[in-house]
Formats: C-alpha cells, sequence, structure tokens
C-alpha cells in the first residue's frame, strides 16, 4: 500500500516536497516512480529510482528542477519540487513495483497511492 501526501497550493518559483509512505511490502525490493495528471490530460511520468536508489530518470519538463529520492529505512520516496510553475499542477501519484530498475511508463508499476494535489498559482 503507498500513501503519498505533501501536496499543496504554493506560488510559482516556490517549493514544496512530496513524500510517499509504503506498507505490506519489502520496499527495499521497489522501483519507484512518480506521475502526475493535470485536468482533461493524461497522467504522465515525473520520475522515477532504482530499488537502492542510485539510478533516476526524469521527465524533460521536470529536469533540473526536481528531485527523486528513497529513504528505504523508512519506507519513504519524496520528491523535491523546486522552481514550480503554473504548469506543474496536478495530482501527484506515487507508485510501486518489484524489481531492480526504474520504470518510466505507468502500465509497468503494481502499486499505485491515492494522489496528492499540486497546485501553482501565477
Amino acid at each position: 500500500q503507498l500513501q503519498a501526501c505533501g501536496g499543496g497550493l504554493v506560488r510559482a518559483g516556490g517549493s514544496l516536497r512530496l513524500s510517499c509512505v509504503a506498507s505490506g511490502g519489502t520496499f527495499s525490493n521497489y522501483g519507484m516512480g512518480w506521475f502526475r495528471q493535470a485536468p482533461g490530460k493524461e497522467r504522465e511520468f515525473v520520475a522515477a529510482i532504482r530499488f537502492t536508489g542510485g539510478l533516476t530518470s526524469y521527465a524533460d519538463s521536470v529536469k533540473g528542477r526536481f528531485t527523486i529520492s528513497r529513504d528505504n529505512a523508512k519506507n519513504t520516496m519524496y520528491l523535491q519540487m523546486n522552481s514550480l510553475k503554473p504548469e506543474d499542477t496536478a495530482v501527484y501519484y506515487c507508485a510501486g513495483r518489484v524489481g531492480y530498475s526504474y520504470y518510466t511508463t505507468a502500465g509497468e508499476y503494481t502499486y499505485w497511492g491515492q494522489g496528492t494535489l499540486v497546485t501553482v498559482s501565477s
């Protein structure tokens, strides 16, 4: 089970940190990722991290502004979002699957959190 939190309302240029807490499995065996879905748009990949945290991948739209990380001792994944833009407004979902790589498409993931809303005002 995955539980995402940390969303909220922030002005453009601001920062937020999302968290995703996992329970009921061996978190350190999971490749994890963040996706987002804006109103009227399809869910899109944001960032992914390998089970050990050593390898990451980012969508071009967030590269250099967002940082994905994880703390396997706390069963938690994070998404630090800096220099936020209005176009970052979306519901952000965390996702996970057993595996030793990172995964960048939604269909590769088995487990999904409930989503947390991020709203960036201009």
